[in-house]
């Protein structure tokens, strides 16, 4: 009965210290003693008073006002599988130094129940407690209260606040990945930063204007009608193609449902469309968005304005799936009847035996019949792990044997596509937004779309 004494209108609680359970277990032992040695009983009942009075003493020093304020400040969406900042600012309005225990209720899809901060507070000032979280699937992430925990000045009495308030964020596919990336493709950065060696061939032959000849222009370029003209070398420049269609494809079925890090292969895939997305539109190219399990389940047709990358990120937001069998020929059917203009189709699926892929070979060439098609899948980094492992039974020379023929089954699963006139990119879940974003503007350089 003495936990919990006192339940006040705004959402606080009354708890005693452990010194002061120990001083009345002290108590009663001296009141049983009391019966073989009466002087006892006066010490007891002095140790109960003394109690008493630092309990009123400490409680009345800690509830005559309201000594905490609370807030939490976070972005009103999360970027999935990226870590996100989450303040917490924390005012102390006492007159004395106070310790806080800090519990802030995390959303249930974190599945985190012993996060605790420790806080010291100053008088009359506010500090700022910063954490990260780390969302591994998009949604809805609802937030409780913020519980403090704090003790009087005697460490008589610790009283509870529940400060805040319950908020809801949504966590998107990854935009934090699309921000980085973004500066790196307009500048072509991405080898210079140690994501990848891109080899470039050729230039573009869209023409942007012509200039005045500088030490170091292509000769070939130079515009014999204009020099004559100007008298002086005039040499033709050119830009990158643009208005060119880029779709990203994914695939929402079964075998999009493997795990890595947390996060589905599906999940790795929507951030690296996001991604794609934003920087075909960065390219002046056209980006759109199919995804399809049993269903064509979205069809954002390719644009350049400037709302498409908003309305992009929406509908990958809001995908879900049953992890079912894909319909090939529905998605097919529905590039053919929508799609009309030759675009670069970039398909996130994946393959983990030869047999899947023959499968659904028909249906790619069928694509690549029409677009240029470029087959994103992933590479089993379990399989890696196994075959580089040390065999020291019979069972694991087995294991290492099958996992290296299903790692070779991969390599030939390349020189299929690419046999088939499919651009193909093996890529580990960790890696796919970058090789997907290099293998783009590698095409595009080579002027492949």
């Amino acid at each position: 009965m003495f936990r919990r004494l006192i339940n006040f209108w705004d959402n606080t609680s009354f708890y005693l210290d452990k010194k002061i359970y120990y001083a009345g277990y002290a108590a009663a032992a001296l009141f049983v003693l009391s019966y073989f040695f009466p002087s006892l009983q006066t010490v007891a009942l002095f140790l109960l008073l003394a109690a008493a009075v630092l309990i009123l003493t400490d409680a009345f020093l800690l509830y005559r006002k309201r000594g905490l304020e609370a807030e939490r400040i976070i972005s009103n969406r999360l970027s999935n599988g990226d870590e996100n900042k989450v303040l917490l600012r924390i005012q102390n309005s006492y007159d004395y130094k106070v310790r806080c225990t800090v519990i802030d209720e995390l959303p249930l899809q974190f599945q985190e129940r012993h996060w605790q901060k420790e806080l010291w507070l100053q008088p009359q000032t506010a500090n700022d407690l910063v954490y990260e979280l780390k969302p591994q699937e998009r949604g809805e992430y609802r937030f409780g209260h913020i519980n403090v925990y704090t003790d009087g000045p005697l460490k008589m009495v610790r009283r509870r606040f529940v400060l805040g308030e319950e908020q809801t964020v949504k966590v998107y596919p990854s935009y934090v990945q699309m921000r980085r990336f973004q500066l790196q493709a307009l500048a072509n950065k991405s080898s210079e930063v140690g994501v990848k060696r891109m080899r470039k061939l050729g230039h573009s032959m869209e023409f942007e204007q012509i200039k005045e000849y500088v030490r170091g222009d292509d000769y070939r370029t130079i515009n014999w009608k204009a020099t004559a003209r100007k008298g002086d070398w005039m040499t033709n420049n050119y830009t990158d193609e643009r208005s060119q269609q880029i779709y990203c494809l994914v695939n929402k079925g079964r075998v999009m449902k493997m795990p890595f890090n947390g996060m589905t292969l599906l999940d790795y895939a929507i951030n690296a469309s996001l991604v794609l997305s934003s920087v075909a539109l960065q390219k002046q190219d056209k980006a759109g968005l199919i995804a399809f399990g049993q269903n064509i389940d979205a069809f954002v047709p390719a644009d350049k304005k400037p709302t498409q990358i908003s309305n992009i990120l929406e509908s990958l937001y809001k995908q879900e799936t049953n992890f079912l069998e894909p319909d090939l020929e529905k998605l097919f059917s529905a590039v053919r009847n929508r799609i009309t203009q030759r675009s670069l189709l970039v398909l996130f699926t994946n393959f983990e035996s030869f047999d899947s892929l023959e499968r659904v070979l028909p249906s790619l060439k069928r694509l690549a019949h029409y677009h240029l098609l470029m087959v994103v899948f992933f590479d089993n980094t379990e399989l890696k792990g196994l075959i580089e492992s040390k065999a020291k039974t019979v069972e694991d020379i087995y294991i290492k044997t099958i996992a290296e023929k299903y790692r070779y089954e991969k390599q030939l699963i390349v020189k299929e596509l690419q046999k088939n006139g499919i651009v193909a990119v093996l890529s580990t879940p960790e890696n796919l937004t970058v090789n997907a974003m290099n293998k783009y503007l590698e095409l595009k350089t080579r002027q492949s779309i």
